[in-house]
């Protein structure tokens, strides 16, 4: 188990780091968001679960935080895109697609 849990940890922070340097690196506020959203998802789950096989009494727990982090991680930072969109920030002007941009006149978004 310890092993193992320290795999995860490992995984999770290479996640994380290779976030934080997308977040860093990524033009607009969608590149960044998409970015950041892959790497917590995967890199707290990892470190979450790295540290409940390290110590078991926390697996359980682990586990119900991790599903937590799997469900409201995607829907947080679709909501923040959707804002993002409505109160007019811009894509960077390499972007050829907006996929928003038709459903926002159609009053969708």
């Amino acid at each position: 188990m310890t092993i193992l849990g320290d795999i995860f940890i490992l995984i999770g922070s290479l996640f994380l780091f290779l976030g934080s340097l997308g977040i860093f690196r990524m033009p607009d506020v969608y590149n960044r968001l998409q970015a950041g959203t892959k790497a917590t998802t995967m890199g707290a789950m990892s470190l979450i679960l790295g540290v409940g096989f390290l110590n078991t009494g926390f697996l359980v727990k682990s586990i119900v935080i991790v599903l937590f982090i799997v469900l409201t991680n995607p829907i947080s930072s679709s909501t923040i895109a959707r804002a993002s969109h409505k109160s007019g920030v811009p894509l960077v002007k390499k972007s050829v697609v907006d996929v928003c941009k038709d459903n926002v006149k159609k009053g969708e978004v």
